[in-house]
């Protein structure tokens, strides 16, 4: 009994294991396996525009099955993975992109991390700053009133 729950546990383990893409229809891939695996390198760094956060290899969107069909085409049609990459970045601008590269449009996007962290640490710093106050002593007149408020006197 427990070689058998042993070998449904592994057998589960290793159908689930793999990664899910979407390509739906197996014509849409490349009979070359090198260039299939190159396509799907590609389309994981490129954005569904439909989806938004899912690559169009993850994606079932039919914007995102045209856009592997158009990869694999070039793929096939021998372009460099940079001229592809670049294409859809012309085509579709640098939204497209997962990881968008590092130029002066996207400085911002890229440099607010840690923009962000600065500020947070100087407004830290500047509110602890601010706690540490040494109390400065009454004057004779203030001692004398405050004992009058209090019933002190």
């Amino acid at each position: 009994m427990t070689k058998r729950l042993f070998g449904l546990l592994l057998a589960m383990a290793l159908a689930g294991g793999g990664i899910a893409l979407a390509v739906d229809d197996p014509s849409e891939m490349l009979p070359n396996p090198v260039q299939e695996k190159r396509a799907e390198a590609i389309g994981a760094h490129l954005r569904c525009l439909v989806c938004q956060n899912e690559s169009i290899e993850d994606s079932s969107a039919p914007l995102a099955r045209d856009l592997r069909k158009v990869v694999r085409e070039q793929v096939a049609a021998g372009k460099s993975d940079q001229q592809i990459m670049d294409w859809m970045g012309d085509r579709y601008g640098e939204f497209i992109r997962l990881a968008p590269q590092f130029s002066w449009s996207t400085a911002l996007l890229w440099l607010m991390p840690a923009l962000a962290l600065m500020a947070g640490l100087v407004i830290a710093w500047r509110a602890t700053r601010r706690r540490i106050v040494t109390p400065v002593p009454l004057s004779d007149d203030e001692r004398a009133r405050l004992d009058a408020l209090s019933g002190r006197e």
